[in-house]
């Protein structure tokens, strides 16, 4: 199997069984981002040496727009797609073996964890996933400890409140919190007050 035929199983959102082909590369791309999350957590690198690690985890190049603060964890690094003046703060974990895609200037808070694999609900298959992508749009606000699952779109200009759980589609424009993450208002009052 190569990087190219893995990506395109998850991004199919195929089934992983736990032992199998798919499951073995990726216990395998998992040693390759602990080793550059390590190199990457490990000492004080320059805004520029944060993009280039951050490109070599990925396997892709990043804007040189892109900023991050250390430290950083993921279990996989190679399904994720990050736009143009993204920051990232401190301690966040991407799981991002079903696909995590990050539209343009977006700002993600400390310790936020995007996870994209479901395990299955049957004892006898629970080595076994489902990766499901998540989508966060353009000018996004992703406050400091928020989850997102798996199967997860938040629109364009959202916010999501500190702490939140985020379970299912944020729709543009608007404001949610809570666990799990609900309506709040429109970031904008005067979207509001035309509804």
């Amino acid at each position: 199997m190569n990087i190219s035929e893995f990506l395109n199983h998850l991004n199919a959102g195929l089934f992983i069984k736990g032992g199998s082909e798919v499951h073995q590369y990726m216990s395998e791309l998992s040693q390759e981002a602990m080793k550059i999350t390590t190199e990457l957590n490990s000492s004080y690198h320059t805004p520029k040496e944060i993009c280039d690690i951050f490109s070599k985890l990925i396997g892709k190049p990043v804007d040189n727009t892109f900023r991050m603060f250390p430290p950083f964890y993921t279990d996989c690094g190679k399904n994720i797609n990050i736009g143009k003046n993204v920051f990232i703060n401190s301690c966040c974990c991407f799981q991002d073996q079903g696909g995590i895609t990050i539209g343009d200037g977006t700002l993600i808070g400390h310790k936020a964890v995007f996870a994209t694999l479901d395990h299955d609900f049957d004892p006898q298959k629970r080595q076994s996933m489902m990766p499901k992508p998540i989508v966060i749009g353009k000018n996004v606000w992703i406050g400091a400890n928020v989850t997102v699952l798996g199967g997860v779109t938040i629109g364009e200009n959202a916010i999501v409140a500190a702490g939140a759980v985020v379970t299912k589609d944020v729709l543009a424009n608007s404001i949610v919190a809570g666990i799990p993450a609900k309506f709040i208002k429109w970031v904008d009052s005067k979207l509001e007050e035309s509804e």
